[in-house]
């Protein structure tokens, strides 16, 4: 006999575990079993004010994140939407069902922001490493790099000319990557001239 779907969205309580309804083998269980984040907010301390309205959690931006990045949603908006349906999402980023979303726009603001300041994507690259040498994963010796080009996200009218005059201290091109670009170049003995130098992207080419 042909089965009809009996309408089940009209219940008032449920008894919901979202930790019932994430495979074991889910890649989620693997990355959350390995990451440590408990030191994150004493490295962000410093950059947040003692006073005002609580922000939103810095740990639940990272493992939104990371979930963006583990599954390659690049769109801040459509990654909070993600996070909004997905129940695997929700588990890994400690969100219960009624807890809300953060805007995509606090992302934004951080990501080029506080956290960009804090050094807080190089402090995570960094306590990965560690426990991947402390469970014997890998040594720390050595390391590989991925030499892909990459189409820069820069503009050829933004830039200027090897030789050519440019107030680099101007607010609006004083970046952490213009700094960090003219302080190796600094360092180098035999710096070769590029074509151009990006103001909004100085390591592109």
């Amino acid at each position: 006999m042909m089965g009809q779907q009996k309408n089940g969205q009209d219940r008032l309580f449920y008894a919901f575990n979202l930790e019932d309804h994430v495979p074991a083998g889910h890649l989620l269980r693997g990355i959350d079993a390995c990451i440590d984040l408990s030191g994150l907010r004493q490295h962000l301390a410093e950059h947040y004010s003692h006073t005002g309205r609580p922000s939103v959690d810095p740990e639940l931006m990272i493992r939104m994140l990371i979930v963006g990045y583990s599954y390659g949603i690049r769109s801040e908006r459509r990654l909070c939407e993600e996070v909004h349906l997905n129940l695997a999402y929700r588990w890994f980023c400690r969100l219960g069902l009624e807890d809300s979303v953060p805007d995509h726009s606090t992302f934004s603001k951080n990501r080029h922001g506080r956290f960009r300041e804090s050094g807080l994507f190089r402090w995570v690259f960094d306590e990965v490493v560690r426990r991947c040498m402390v469970s014997g994963l890998v040594k720390g010796e050595g390391f590989a790099v991925d030499a892909s080009l990459i189409a820069a996200n820069a503009s050829h009218q933004h830039s200027v000319q090897p030789g050519e005059p440019c107030d680099f201290d101007r607010a609006e091109i004083d970046t952490r990557p213009m700094r960090e670009y003219l302080t190796a170049l600094d360092k180098e003995t035999n710096a070769t001239a590029t074509r151009k130098i990006s103001l909004s992207d100085p390591h592109s080419r």
